[in-house]
């Protein structure tokens, strides 16, 4: 049991791992899901992790000041963690986010005392459904944002915090958790920080385990296919990008893609088989490794992470 802790921020990591037995017997397949519970951090995200390895490393480095404000681009979970940390720490957060992102989000990092300023989506897009070219309009006003007010760019798709907190942490509590008994990892890519830092991680450990990139049907870019569906309902990644800058000195042993009919359902059924209220990229990741135990790694034990929780949706027609 921990003690009693002196701020919020030490209550991220440590989540829960469970297996998903009642779900692959419901679906007849053969094999063992691990579900990383990281909807269970303060923030409701795995990304509580990223923001606070961002944050350290800043303070760290001396590129972030005393009392300077913070600025990053979100879909939602990174701002929320950023939100906490800085609160925290003593830093003023701007969120900075699409209008088709689910309003939940917009609402909680502004109760958790962050900013928050919301971006337009290109004509003819979807509310829920964010693409890279709508993500491209947050990136530029993140820019404009950090020039004017001086501010401290988190820039969770570059800056190494990110990946080290999931090398550091997620990696390592995974592989502790499971008893070594891990055969597979499969992970919905957004900035890549957790598939490259768990991969590291779990491959340190066990050079033969196999780590696999999970992205929307039609939206499969680090997978080099035609981006064909840039606007999938899949928040919070699968934004097409085939340059992530955390992939390129990472083993990827398998492309998978995942339809968003596929994540909505399995998201569903995570909720009703298993009691796990995830978001859309848990059920992503679930419905990405039942292809794995219908296939390639039928038998084995494929961990998975449950990115942020089903709470963030309740506006949009996953739970409809």
């Amino acid at each position: 049991m921990r003690p009693v802790m002196d701020s919020v921020v030490e209550a991220i990591g440590e989540t829960p791992l469970v297996r998903l037995d009642r779900l692959t017997r419901h679906l007849g397949v053969s094999g063992t899901i691990l579900a990383k519970l990281d909807y269970l951090n303060p923030g409701f995200s795995k990304k509580d992790r990223a923001a606070l390895g961002i944050i350290e490393e800043a303070e760290a480095s001396g590129a972030l000041q005393p009392g300077q404000t913070v600025v990053e681009l979100t879909s939602g979970n990174m701002g929320t963690g950023l939100a906490i940390v800085c609160g925290i720490r003593g830093y003023p957060f701007i969120a900075v986010m699409s209008k088709g992102n689910s309003e939940e989000r917009a609402r909680m990092m502004r109760a958790l005392g962050a900013e928050v300023v919301l971006v337009d989506q290109l004509p003819g897009s979807v509310p829920g459904q964010v693409s890279g070219g709508d993500l491209e309009l947050v990136d530029r006003e993140a820019k404009r944002i950090t020039r004017e007010r001086s501010a401290f760019r988190a820039d969770q798709f570059h800056r190494d915090g990110n990946w080290l907190a999931h090398y550091r942490t997620t990696g390592p509590e995974l592989w502790e958790q499971s008893g070594g008994t891990v055969d597979a990892f499969v992970d919905f890519i957004g900035s890549g920080g957790s598939y490259a830092g768990v991969t590291k991680a779990l491959k340190e450990r066990s050079p033969t385990l196999r780590c696999y990139v999970v992205e929307p049907a039609g939206a499969a870019a680090a997978a080099g296919e035609a981006v064909t569906r840039p606007d999938h309902p899949i928040q919070g990644g699968g934004y097409a990008m085939a340059d992530l800058a955390f992939l390129k000195d990472v083993t990827v042993d398998g492309y998978l893609q995942v339809t968003g009919e596929d994540a909505r359902e399995t998201t569903r059924l995570l909720a009703r088989f298993e009691g796990v209220f995830g978001g859309f990229s848990a059920g992503a990741n679930v419905a990405a490794a039942v292809q794995l135990l219908r296939g390639a790694e039928a038998g084995k034990t494929v961990a998975v992470i449950v990115c942020d929780s089903g709470l963030k949706y309740l506006s949009t027609d996953l739970w409809g």
